[in-house]
């Protein structure tokens, strides 16, 4: 039997922020182990959503965010200092988004010569 989303509701396995997978399904996608991805929580890199039992779910986005943290561990990043730096590379790419926005606005500084 298929069944089709309604024209109201967006597909759910689509959406990137839906809490889809369980946390041993995350640590397996991910290559990581569930002790990892509550080490991430710890550090507030992600906070899963929880079920109405209380169990961790994650969505894409942060599966691909603890890929990030994962590599970066990988490579002999200790993980508070992977997770920071995730943070803040989260931070410059806002901050870029929003003075491009600001400069197309026209309410914003102009590019500084030769950037």
């Amino acid at each position: 039997m298929t069944t089709t989303a309604s024209p109201d509701t967006p597909d759910k396995l689509d959406d990137d922020d839906y809490p889809a997978y369980t946390m041993g399904r995350a640590a397996e996608m991910t290559g990581t182990t569930p002790g990892f991805l509550r080490a991430l929580g710890e550090h507030r890199l992600i906070t899963p959503l929880r079920s109405s039992g209380g169990h961790r779910r994650y969505s894409r986005y942060q599966l691909r965010i603890a890929m990030r943290a994962r590599d970066l561990v990988g490579q002999g990043t200790p993980i508070e200092a992977a997770c920071r730096i995730i943070i803040l590379e989260d931070q410059l790419e806002e901050a870029l988004r929003l003075n491009e926005q600001l400069r197309r606005d026209g309410n914003g500084p102009e590019p500084a010569a030769g950037a």
